[in-house]
């Protein structure tokens, strides 16, 4: 295939496919749209945002969940050199309040949604007093509602390679999101790279039902697989939410080679599989299965692989990869056909600049890390210390990146691209890992470490931990380090999902304190039951949204509460150690 400088090039050189895109909204509900019918839908949307007054550089928010129309308009925005900015609809506040403050960020950006979108959009404006800010954006509104006629081509305007592709922002929804910028060049260069990595070709077939929103729906499953000319198959992300055991049974009547997936959509699927068998299903096709986008658990790839075995799908397929939006996607992938692998360390060896110890699985010190792979051809990786200074393999530190693909910087955000770039050009991506066997194996994110009694912690260790107590799993439990103010430590903080009553509460915290103090030493300061877990649009928990909260104050009353009922009921909780203490009344220090 030709190489293709830009996206624009690459939508031009794909006009005459016929190779199509399915779009599958439930059971016997596919619509197929060719290559080259995508091609003539996205100038004819382009001609009507042209007449809207959008041109080159411009801004265009795509606020839709509907990926048939989401695609057509991410194609127009980039057939016109107009600049898409995807973003996530989501169900809360926190969403809204999110498009107003981009939209603010982006100063008078035109925005491509539906009609129900909008009207919710401007009731929740009113109702915060964002008005005369929703109005502007109203004016530069295209409702997809009112396209009936794409029969006028909109004018292509060519693109550089430097020029800026779209803009994706970072999925949290609370406080100032960081939008990266990516041009042409970063996306094709990772491309090219993932391509030659994982061998992708005309003959693959996807099935997605990641979020177009997110760099792995859109960049991992879309862009790559459009420039390889492939059958791609979209899946409503909340059609698979309802119904996860559809994304097999689609894959299984496509034939699918290609499929992917984050930690807690295989836990999801799992769960709602349940004791049931998969019958029926037929996935010896597939070839890759990517799992990324958050930590990754051994065992629980090593179930699910267990569990969908019957379906012929090869163990062999699982590919533990890492990557992040900054790099435009993907940094480091395994080599494929080989089962995934991984070891085992001590938990408490984990801090920047020290050897991580093995240890033996099972311990209760023990912690077992997924081996990501190598970098990609053209792909800058390494492992450094609080100082930026390379460290060697074994050591924990931080990691970094550069290359074509990598992103030059946040958009109007010099305070955080300060941060970001090294003295020596190299971007700070807020992750830690070491190189073992050669490969990356990612251990947690900076910001998210909990330090107790000098030693480092990671909250996705920890919650593993707590989600062996009864009635809980992956995505109930979030765990964060809260620091009060003047404290040198932080005091470890676990937040559960629980709507019953507090006084059912109580049996839960002493399991969830009981385990984390069995299996990692550690004293639970707090046990805070929450109403929701709040995540990003492509389902990461928001931790530094749940420690905000508590330091706040949000939870006091509930703990207050929690307190004089475990005083009441006289309740206690054997620690590891054999010593007795009322764990449930230091729930409430310093609420």
């Amino acid at each position: 295939m030709a190489e293709h400088a830009t996206l624009t090039d690459l939508l031009v050189a794909n006009r005459k496919v016929e190779q199509y895109i399915g779009y599958l909204e439930g059971e016997g509900l596919e619509r197929k749209v060719t290559y080259a019918a995508l091609h003539e839908r996205a100038l004819g949307i382009l001609w009507h945002l042209q007449q809207l007054g959008a041109r080159r550089g411009d801004k265009l928010i795509i606020w839709l969940n509907n990926n048939e129309a989401f695609i057509d308009g991410f194609w127009a925005g980039i057939a016109g050199g107009i600049v898409p900015v995807p973003l996530g609809v989501g169900i809360s506040d926190e969403h809204r309040w999110k498009v107003l403050r981009i939209a603010a960020l982006l100063g008078n950006p035109f925005l491509y949604t539906d009609r129900k979108g909008l009207e919710k959009l401007g009731a929740f404006a009113a109702e915060v007093g964002e008005t005369a800010r929703f109005e502007q954006m109203k004016a530069r509104t295209f409702l997809i509602d009112k396209l009936s006629d794409v029969s006028h081509a909109g004018e292509i305007v060519p693109s550089t390679p430097d020029d800026v592709a779209f803009i994706q922002f970072s999925s949290g929804s609370t406080s100032t999101p960081k939008g990266v910028v990516l041009t042409h060049r970063n996306l094709i260069a990772n491309i090219e790279q993932a391509t030659a990595a994982a061998g992708f070709n005309e003959r693959d077939v996807t099935v997605s039902w990641m979020p177009l929103t997110h760099d792995m729906g859109l960049i991992g499953f879309h862009l790559m697989m459009f420039r390889n000319r492939m059958q791609l198959n979209l899946m409503p992300t909340d059609l698979f939410i309802r119904r996860p055991l559809l994304w097999l049974t689609f894959a299984s009547q496509k034939r699918a080679t290609l499929l992917c997936s984050p930690n807690f959509g295989y836990r999801h699927f799992l769960k709602v599989l349940g004791d049931r068998a998969l019958e029926g299903l037929d996935l010896s096709s597939v070839r890759l299965l990517f799992n990324g986008a958050e930590p990754i658990n051994a065992d629980l790839c090593r179930e699910f692989l267990d569990r969908v075995a019957p379906t012929g799908l090869p163990r062999k397929a699982m590919l533990t990869v890492y990557g992040l939006a900054e790099a435009s996607l993907a940094v480091a992938f395994p080599e494929a056909g080989r089962d995934f692998t991984s070891l085992v360390v001590d938990r408490h060896s984990l801090s920047i600049g020290s050897p991580a110890r093995s240890a033996v699985a099972g311990t209760p010190d023990a912690l077992e890390l997924v081996r990501c792979g190598r970098a990609l051809p053209g792909v800058g990786l390494r492992i450094v210390g609080d100082d930026d200074a390379p460290l060697a393999d074994g050591l924990v530190g931080h990691v970094q990146i550069r290359g074509d693909n990598v992103t030059r910087g946040y958009y109007e955000a010099p305070e955080a691209n300060a941060a970001a770039f090294t003295a020596d050009g190299w971007v700070r991506t807020g992750d830690l890992a070491l190189i073992d066997q050669g490969e990356i194996v990612i251990t947690g994110r900076a910001k998210e470490i909990i330090f107790v009694n000098g030693q480092n912690y990671y909250p996705h260790d920890l919650e593993s931990i707590a989600e062996k107590a009864q009635g809980l799993e992956l995505g109930k439990v979030a765990v964060a380090g809260c620091r009060p103010p003047g404290a040198e430590t932080d005091e470890l903080t676990v937040f559960v999902l629980h709507r019953g009553s507090l006084q059912d509460f109580l049996p839960v915290a002493a399991e969830v304190v009981r385990l984390v103090n069995e299996h990692a030493g550690l004293e639970v300061a707090h046990v805070v039951p929450v109403k929701r877990i709040p995540k990003t649009t492509s389902g990461k928990v928001q931790r530094v949204a749940l420690e905000q909260a508590y330091l706040a104050g949000e939870f006091a009353a509930e703990m207050a509460e929690l307190a004089r009922l475990a005083e009441a009921a006289h309740v206690h909780v054997l620690d590891a150690k054999g010593g007795v203490e009322l764990r449930l009344k230091q729930i409430v220090d310093d609420a």
